[in-house]
C-alpha cells in the first residue's frame, strides 16, 4: 500500500513534543570505494523519507560522521565511516474506534461490503491519523482502541476484523490495516471488500493473487479512446520526476501491470469508460489512462484537472471550471466486485452506483457535449 514519502522524516514541522527521536546507524563497508554524496548515501537507507528531509537534517546538525557533526550534505562518504542520523518521526499510531457512518452493502459473520465514499482514506496512517475507514470499520464491529504495534497479536474474534498481516510490514512503515483486503485511493469511490476473521482474510487475499475476483471500474475520462476496446500492458514504478506520482517505467524496472479498456460512452471530448483489472497496482488504471493519452477527468495528480480536448476558451472553459467545482477529484469509481464467499465458496456479486457528484457531470456532458 503506497504511503506518503513525507510521512517520516528527519526534519519535521510538528512540535518536538509530538515528535520521536530515533537514532539510525549505518556503517559504510570497510572495503567500500565511493564518492557518493552524504545525503544522498543515508537517502538510500531510510524509507519513506525523501533527500530534500535528508538535507534539511544535515543543515540542522542532525547527522555525525565518525562522531563529529557534519552539516554539509555534499560531503562524501567514505569506506569505512559510521554515520548517525537523528530521525525525528510522529508517535506511534494508535488505532481508535470513530463513529463515522459507512454504506455498508452486505455484511455476514466473516466479511462485509462497502461503498466507499469520496474523499475517504481506507486506513492510519502518519499523515492520516483519525477519519479513516478503518476507524469507522472498528466502531462498526465494537472494537476498542488498538495499540498500532501490538495489533498482529490481537485476535480476530476479539477485534471484529482480520489482524494477520495487520500491523507494520518493515521498520518505520507507518500502515496500520485490519480487515483490509484490498483498497481504493482516498479520492476513488466504490466498493471494498473487509475480512472479519484472519480465515476469511486469507482465503480472500488468495484469490486477489490468483486474480479470480472481478472488479470493475467505472471512470470519464478525456478524448475517445480509439480503438474502443484495448488491454494495456506496462509495468509501473515510481515516476522518477515526483516520488508521489507512479508512472509507466521500462522493462525490469516496475512491477508488471494489466489492464483492460472498454468504451461505453462516447461524447464530443469525453467518454464514459469501463476498466477491468488484470493486477492490483497503486493508481493502475489512474496511469494507463494517462499512458494511453486519456487521462481521468479530473485527475489532479495525472493531469486531467485542465482541459485535455476540445476549446479551453470562452463559455466551454466555464463549463468544464464548474464540472471541477462539482466534482474536485478523479472521476473513478469501484462499480462492481466479485468474489467466492470465503466459507460456502459461493460467487458473490454487488454493484454500487455512480455517486452523486460523477453522476451529475456525466449527464451534463451528455446534454452539453453529446457525440
Amino acid at each position: 500500500m503506497a504511503t506518503d514519502p513525507d510521512d517520516e522524516r528527519l526534519h519535521d514541522e510538528r512540535p518536538d513534543d509530538e515528535r520521536v527521536e530515533q537514532e539510525v546507524v549505518l556503517d559504510v563497508p570497510a572495503g567500500q570505494v565511493t564518492d557518493t554524496r552524504l545525503d544522498v548515501y543515508i537517502t538510500r537507507f531510510l524509507p519513506n523519507v525523501t533527500r530534500s528531509k535528508v538535507q534539511r537534517g544535515i543543515k540542522d546538525g542532525r547527522v555525525s560522521v565518525n562522531g563529529a557533526v557534519v552539516t554539509k550534505p555534499s560531503t562524501v562518504v567514505q569506506a569505512g565511516d559510521r554515520l548517525v542520523a537523528k530521525v525525528l518521526r510522529p508517535p506511534p499510531i494508535k488505532l481508535t474506534p470513530e463513529p463515522i457512518p459507512l454504506d455498508i452493502v452486505f455484511e455476514d459473520d466473516v466479511l462485509l461490503v462497502v461503498n466507499k465514499p469520496a474523499g475517504m482514506v481506507v486506513h492510519p496512517a502518519y499523515g492520516h491519523r483519525a477519519g479513516t475507514l478503518v476507524n469507522a470499520l472498528l466502531h462498526h464491529v465494537g472494537a476498542g482502541p488498538l495499540a498500532y504495534d501490538d495489533i498482529e497479536e490481537e485476535d480476530d474474534e476479539h477485534v471484529g476484523l482480520a489482524t494477520r498481516d495487520a500491523g507494520p510490514r518493515f521498520e518505520g512503515d507507518p500502515v496500520a490495516r485490519p480487515g483490509l483486503v484490498h483498497r481504493l485511493d482516498k479520492d476513488t469511490t466504490g466498493l471494498m471488500v473487509v475480512a472479519k476473521t484472519d480465515a476469511a482474510l486469507s482465503h480472500l487475499a488468495k484469490q486477489f493473487a490468483a486474480r479470480t475476483t472481478r472488479r470493475r471500474y467505472l471512470a470519464l475520462v478525456w478524448g475517445v479512446p480509439d480503438p474502443p476496446a484495448q488491454r494495456v500492458e506496462t509495468e509501473l514504478g515510481r515516476s522518477p520526476r515526483d516520488r508521489k506520482r507512479m508512472a509507466v517505467v521500462k522493462p525490469g524496472r516496475g512491477k508488471h501491470a494489466i489492464t483492460h479498456l472498454e468504451t461505453l460512452e462516447a461524447h464530443a471530448h469525453t467518454a464514459l469508460c469501463r476498466f477491468r483489472l488484470e493486477t492490483g497496482r497503486t493508481h493502475q488504471i489512474r496511469v494507463h489512462a494517462r499512458h494511453l493519452g486519456h487521462p481521468l477527468f479530473g485527475d489532479r495528480t495525472y493531469d486531467g484537472d485542465r482541459i485535455v480536448y476540445g476549446t479551453a476558451v470562452g463559455s466551454r472553459a466555464k463549463f468544464i471550471a464548474n464540472l471541477f467545482e462539482a466534482l474536485p477529484r478523479q472521476a473513478l469509481h469501484a462499480h462492481t466486485l466479485g468474489f467466492a464467499h470465503p466459507v460456502t465458496e459461493a460467487p458473490m456479486d454487488f454493484e454500487a452506483p455512480l455517486p452523486d457528484d460523477m453522476a451529475h457531470v456525466l449527464e451534463r456532458l451528455r446534454a452539453v457535449e453529446p457525440a
